[in-house]
């Protein structure tokens, strides 16, 4: 899963560097920032720094 998301987000960097219209560079630069937070919170999960059980 994580190897799917950081291809996804080379792919995002790659766009948005190509990306001329402002309106297109907001869309993609949301998108990257989605994908980021994932893989930060897998990286966290995967070094016990946070717990996947709910907090409940």
């Amino acid at each position: 899963m994580t190897i799917s998301l950081e291809m996804q987000r080379e792919e995002l960097r790659a766009e948005l560097g190509n990306a001329c219209d402002p309106a297109e560079r907001r869309q993609i630069a949301a998108e990257l920032e989605m994908v980021q937070a994932e893989l930060a919170a897998i990286e966290a999960e995967q070094e016990g720094r946070v717990s996947a059980e709910p907090p409940f």
